[in-house]
């Protein structure tokens, strides 16, 4: 009996940028961004007066000129980590398995778009599809919106191959120690103290969690339990000790801490608010992860470098040093081939 060699495809996906500065491109970004269920999680008809009559008509512009500063001659650094790391991800099973394998990248929002990824893929004739949202702690509306929108689309095929997808990856070794090695590249005793900054999210959502709608009530800032290991808040805290762990930091040497909030009601403390207080105590060199961005971004390169910065400064701080994210590097690329390996 003989058999045909089986086609995998892996398919990597990442939140997604407007295709150009421009505000025409912004609005069209913000506008299928903002208007997903799981992003903002209110009421259809509410969403819809806030995102298109409100948010993105009067903030498009603005959100415009940010991106200005972040574009570089490669465009989107976002998109173009993403591409790099599609590359370098397939050259490396390219050398080392023997599998009929291709990688695949796509975008939640805008492009290279999920739609167009995932026609690719099945005019492959994949047997197998691996879906790696590029979010390595779980959130509804970052790895649910994925795979909740890969889903339904895959709704609509008549033939289905087998699909695995990975919901989280922030505990495995690999990814820690690459996260780890960019920290080792700074002395760390000239730094008066750490943060581990993560994207927020509103309470709301990380209590959808929990049966009891508290997320309050379970150890969420001190252990994963077999209740909370899929919190949001839970894994942030989770990244953040086992970082520390590898670069020798005590407790009381770093602060986890959320920035990007829209509103009242989202996970504290705030990275705004913590940094004003360390300079008010008089520290004057802050050395900032951002563990939730596998590739530098405008959250990254523009909030915590330039805005941090300038917040920091104007209440008597000194230096914000923005630690690097995983972006191309070879042990990232070791890191994706190790989580993704068993799976094939």
């Amino acid at each position: 009996m003989s058999y045909l060699k089986k086609k995998t495809a892996i398919l990597l996906v990442n939140l997604g940028s407007p295709d150009s500065p421009k505000p025409k491109d912004v609005y069209r970004y913000l506008t299928e961004f903002l208007n997903d269920p799981r992003v903002i999680d209110i009421n259809w008809l509410g969403r819809k007066i806030l995102v298109n009559g409100i948010i993105v008509p009067f903030r498009h512009r603005k959100s415009a000129r940010v991106y200005e500063k972040l574009w570089t001659e490669n465009g989107s650094p976002l998109i173009h980590y993403g591409k790099r790391t599609c590359e370098l991800l397939q050259k490396k099973f390219d050398a080392n398995e023997k599998t009929d394998l291709k990688v695949f990248l796509a975008m939640r929002y805008q492009n290279p778009s999920l739609e167009s990824a995932i026609t690719a893929i099945r005019k492959w004739n994949a047997d197998k599809v691996i879906v790696l949202p590029l979010f390595p702690q779980y959130a509804s509306a970052t790895t649910g919106s994925v795979i909740d929108k890969c889903l339904r689309m895959m709704r609509d095929l008549w033939v289905f191959p087998e699909v695995t997808f990975v919901s989280q990856f922030w505990d495995h070794p690999a990814y820690l120690n690459a996260f780890a090695n960019r920290g080792k590249t700074f002395q760390l005793d000239q730094f008066d103290h750490v943060l581990f900054s993560y994207h927020g999210l509103p309470e709301r959502q990380v209590d959808k969690v929990y049966d009891d709608r508290k997320c309050t009530n379970h150890s969420c800032e001190s252990e994963i339990n077999d209740e909370n290991k899929f919190c949001y808040k839970a894994t942030c805290y989770g990244t953040s000790r086992e970082i520390a762990s590898r670069l020798g930091l005590r407790e009381d040497q770093y602060t986890v801490c959320f920035q990007s909030r829209l509103g009242k009601g989202w996970i504290e403390p705030f990275s705004d608010d913590v940094i004003i207080r360390l300079a008010k105590e008089g520290k004057k060199n802050l050395l900032v992860y951002s563990p939730a961005f596998v590739a530098d971004c405008l959250e990254t390169i523009i909030e915590i470098g330039e805005e941090y910065q300038e917040l920091f400064e104007e209440h008597g701080g000194k230096k914000i040093q923005l630690v690097p994210s995983l972006n191309d590097g070879d042990d990232w690329i070791e890191a994706l081939h190790q989580i993704l390996l068993p799976r094939i």
